[in-house]
């Protein structure tokens, strides 16, 4: 990785959730992942726990159905991978299932700190990405934006995505890219920083 100093996360999945019946830990402190569904949430995740296989990363986007959360380290804190969205293939039904699923953990998680936004660097502005981040701001939801396989650009189009999620984000997106390492150490600090008083990661 590009980043010497850094060391990864020990994530361990803790729950698979499908359904509003099956969510726990609402008062854990918690980072919730999203993106859309081709935008690498497997692969930062894995990246992030220096592990291949702890998240599944398939070359078929739209895999992941359920909302996953990764407790971090012995602590009570967790991340959440949420379903992909934006992805067409998947019957109407199981979208809107997904839809609500993922509404209704966001709406009532008190120990919901922040949305990590996953964007994809070699992207413009995508409207389901524009959609979600309304949807969180309407809730108040603080907003964590990254800029994902940021080593699939060159430095013009990288700077031309920055450019243009500045003003939508709140905030210039973190730049990441899971392959190279590049942003890890930085991302883990951000999370550090919102869902630990201490510095115990």
């Amino acid at each position: 990785m590009d980043n010497a100093f850094f060391s990864p996360l020990r994530l361990t999945l803790a729950a698979t959730v499908f359904s509003k019946v099956q969510l726990l830990h609402a008062h854990a402190p918690q980072a919730a992942l999203a993106g859309r569904s081709n935008v690498g949430k497997s692969s930062l995740l894995n990246a992030l726990a220096g592990a291949k296989k702890l998240a599944r990363v398939s070359s078929a986007p739209g895999k992941t159905r359920s909302l996953n959360f990764y407790r971090i380290g012995g602590s009570d804190a967790f991340i959440v991978d949420l379903p992909g969205y934006g992805y067409a293939e998947r019957a109407n039904m199981e979208r809107r299932n997904w839809a609500e699923l993922m509404e209704h953990y966001l709406r009532f998680s008190p120990g919901l700190k922040t949305l990590v936004l996953l964007l994809d660097a070699r992207l413009p502005p995508q409207k389901s990405d524009l959609a979600l981040l309304a949807f969180a701001s309407s809730l108040a939801l603080p907003i964590l934006p990254v800029l994902a396989k940021a080593d699939k650009c060159s430095k013009k189009e990288l700077a031309a995505c920055l450019s243009a999620w500045l003003p939508l984000a709140g905030g210039t997106p973190l730049v990441t890219s899971a392959e190279k390492g590049l942003g890890l150490a930085e991302l883990k600090a951000s999370l550090q920083e919102i869902l630990f008083p201490q510095p115990v990661l």
